[in-house]
């Protein structure tokens, strides 16, 4: 990636972890601000600036409201904010149409996803939350400026360090398989880390964007909803700066008392959970012919995960990521289109058509699922771009909080693999902030108790990107937080894009009312094709109070894809 007037040229001499150490103690937070030399206060400068709004970059998203977008100037390092060239954040802006109680920024999570257009789109779904607040999108640093030509953070990945192997399978534990597993985690970590902007994208660079924001805006305090790491980013940023925050929604939770890693550490657990309990008995209730029983349905999984791999289709890694993290409806289609289409050639059968998986597919694909062949759908699947690969992302997970080695990663493979084949072999393979060298700039401190009875946590039992232990870790660590969880769900994101009243209804109470709810279970909503919930045992089967069961929702495109893409954002 060539310099940019906002993005220093690359640095060919990697940091290493002592150079990172000094001056980070002295420098660090006291009360939210930074010591910053010569300035009690280091906003002083870019709170100056007038924010010139106008029209945003991005096309008008289907049932979103339209927004205003602007740019705003903030240092390149808030530890410093007078040094360096400074960079740019793009925000957006959908005005309350009734009586305006204040602001909410939203973030879809990611790390690294971009949220501008993101609040027309909420604002559109919800319009009560339309209504009473100003929804506020922003693009965090090093995500770019989304429909336009702002630069962001790009890992280039030389291409001679990745495997050149197309039939990868994380199962085989031979030193050839691990060492060409290991090869791209490896060069991403090293790629991003020689990006000059890296050690300036982090949550609490992002946080003080957060706040700069909120004091351009005039708003007392910013009140704020995010799904998935948006619950680390608007935990921390409450932590950071707590006189300005307001109420918080953490829609689909992290552990924002802990280690953000430990989220991405449960993925193998939480997914072969989802996969295992609610995915595979789903299955063979709507499709019997892949199966009679979750464990014939899995049998079925298997045989197709060969064809795929003999027929050179797809390698056995990439068949399995495709089970790995499907938090939305949409993700299911994939899956079950992927699954149904190979079994049916595998058989010389007809694949497996229902009136709701051919309206999905003439949504997706023009035909109904008897025009398409498995070719198709891996087409729509295949994105991976190991050669320019979305900084943000490691800059973050990897730049938040210290990191575990490697090694510790191909033990944790070796551990989670038997009990988590899906996905447990594979993962600590994977994982570039084992490969991650750079120490932490600053420390991010736990929620302090007094924002506590600001903050709502919304939970679904088998979110399969954000595990259930996470939330109620965080919530635990946090007395006189409110969590809803949402029994029975195997999905990510519920707050307006789960079209579940329950949650709603609760979520509205708190952000639009002087009222909070204590700890309480909403039912999920009926699966796929479904119009009744099928009880799943779990974590939340003995939570303290239920509310009544509720009806499969209205179809909605809109909602639909609003939900895919918050789950695609935060995929493993």
């Amino acid at each position: 990636m060539a310099p940019s007037p906002t993005t220093p040229g690359r640095s060919a001499v990697r940091r290493s972890t002592a150079s990172a150490v000094p001056a980070l103690v002295v420098a660090l937070v006291l009360g939210g601000v930074p010591a910053v030399a010569g300035a009690d206060d280091p906003f002083t400068d870019h709170e100056r600036q007038q924010v010139a709004w106008g029209p945003c970059p991005f096309p008008l998203a289907e049932g979103a409201r339209p927004a205003e977008c602007a740019l705003v100037t903030v240092p390149r390092d808030w530890a410093a904010p007078r040094e360096g060239v400074d960079l740019r954040v793009s925000v957006s802006r959908v005005a309350a149409t009734g009586a305006r109680t204040g602001a909410i920024l939203v973030n879809p999570g990611g790390p690294g996803g971009q949220g501008t257009s993101l609040a027309g789109v909420l604002a559109g779904l919800h319009p009560a939350l339309g209504e009473r607040y100003d929804v506020i999108g922003m693009d965090p640093r090093g995500t770019g400026r989304e429909g336009g030509v702002e630069p962001a953070l790009v890992c280039e990945v030389p291409t001679g360090r990745l495997s050149a192997r197309t039939d990868l399978d994380a199962r085989d534990r031979s030193a050839d398989s691990v060492a060409e597993h290991l090869k791209a985690p490896r060069a991403i970590a090293e790629a991003c880390q020689g990006d000059a902007l890296t050690p300036y994208t982090t949550t609490w660079q992002t946080a003080h964007d957060m706040e700069l924001v909120r004091r351009l805006l005039g708003e007392p305090r910013l009140n704020y909803l995010g799904y998935s790491y948006g619950t680390w980013l608007g935990a921390k940023y409450a932590s950071l700066f707590p006189d300005g925050a307001g109420k918080l929604v953490l829609d689909s939770s992290v552990d924002w008392q802990g280690r953000l890693q430990a989220a991405f550490e449960a993925f193998p657990p939480i997914n072969q959970r989802h996969f295992d309990r609610v995915f595979l008995p789903w299955v063979s209730r709507q499709f019997p012919e892949l199966g009679a029983s979750a464990a014939e349905v899995r049998a079925t999984w298997e045989r197709v995960r060969d064809f795929y791999a003999a027929e050179g289709l797809l390698a056995p890694d990439a068949y399995d990521g495709v089970f790995v993290g499907m938090g939305s409806e949409i993700r299911w289609v994939f899956a079950v289109l992927l699954l149904s289409l190979g079994a049916a050639e595998l058989d010389g059968a007809e694949p497996a058509g229902r009136p709701w998986l051919d309206d999905a597919a003439r949504a997706r694909f023009g035909v109904p699922v008897a025009g398409l062949t498995p070719a198709a759908v891996l087409s729509a699947l295949r994105a991976d771009d190991y050669t320019r690969v979305a900084g943000t992302r490691y800059a973050v997970a990897c730049g938040d909080q210290p990191t575990r080695s490697a090694a510790w990663y191909r033990r944790l493979s070796d551990r989670q693999g038997p009990q988590n084949p899906l996905f447990g072999w594979a993962y600590g393979l994977s994982e570039p902030c084992g490969h991650w060298s750079d120490a932490p700039r600053q420390v991010l401190p736990a929620l302090p108790a007094g924002v506590a009875g600001r903050v709502l946590v919304v939970q679904a039992e088998f979110d399969p990107q954000t595990g259930h232990e996470q939330a109620r870790a965080a919530v635990r660590g946090a007395p006189g937080v409110s969590l809803v969880e949402v029994d029975d769900s195997p999905f990510h994101g519920q707050y307006a894009v789960g079209g579940n009243p329950c949650v709603d209804g609760l979520v509205d109470v708190f952000l639009l009312a002087n009222s909070r709810p204590g700890h309480v279970v909403c039912p999920g909503v009926p699966l796929p094709g479904e119009d009744e919930v099928h009880p799943v045992a779990g974590p939340v089967d003995r939570a303290p109070t239920a509310v009544a069961a509720q009806s499969a929702p209205a179809p909605s495109a809109a909602r639909d894809g609003a939900r895919d893409r918050i789950a695609t954002l935060n995929a493993p």
